[in-house]
């Protein structure tokens, strides 16, 4: 009897409590630690549905948004201010593609997938500049 009231308590504390969700910190910076420049450092991060990325203003001139377009359906769009950091909660898995709006010409756009979906087949279609487009292939090939 004592045996299944805990099995009980142990499955209610469970369904209670269920796992956290997870912040992981990005940084914005004018260079990475491989030396590339003007980094979101990591450059890929997958989540898992419900988990935070903490967008860190570790240099100035930086922000981080969504690009349009490049988002899985249903997912809200979300554009930072310049200088500060911004959290953003990641609730419909898929592919996100994140870019710092002034230095996007100059590559710097991160991938980010939440769940385990695979990358849409237009995902880096259509127009974007050439180096954040290396960039995100990158990503994308260094996370799958």
């Amino acid at each position: 009897m004592i045996r299944n009231i805990t099995a009980i308590a142990g499955f209610a504390a469970l369904v209670a409590f269920p796992a956290a969700a997870e912040t992981i910190e990005v940084k914005m910076l004018n260079k990475g630690a491989d030396g590339s420049a003007m980094v979101f450092e990591p450059d890929y991060v997958k989540l898992a549905p419900g988990d935070t990325l903490k967008f860190i203003a570790t240099d100035r001139s930086h922000n981080a948004e969504s690009i349009k377009g490049r988002a899985p359906e249903g997912s809200a769009n979300f554009k930072g201010k310049i200088n500060e950091e911004i959290e953003v909660t990641f609730d419909v898995e898929g592919w996100y593609a994140i870019q710092c709006r002034p230095h996007y010409a100059m590559g710097m756009a991160m991938a980010v997938e939440v769940g385990d979906a695979d990358v849409p087949a237009d995902f880096l279609e259509g127009r974007m500049p050439r180096r954040a487009k290396e960039r995100l292939e990158a990503a994308i090939a260094n996370g799958s």
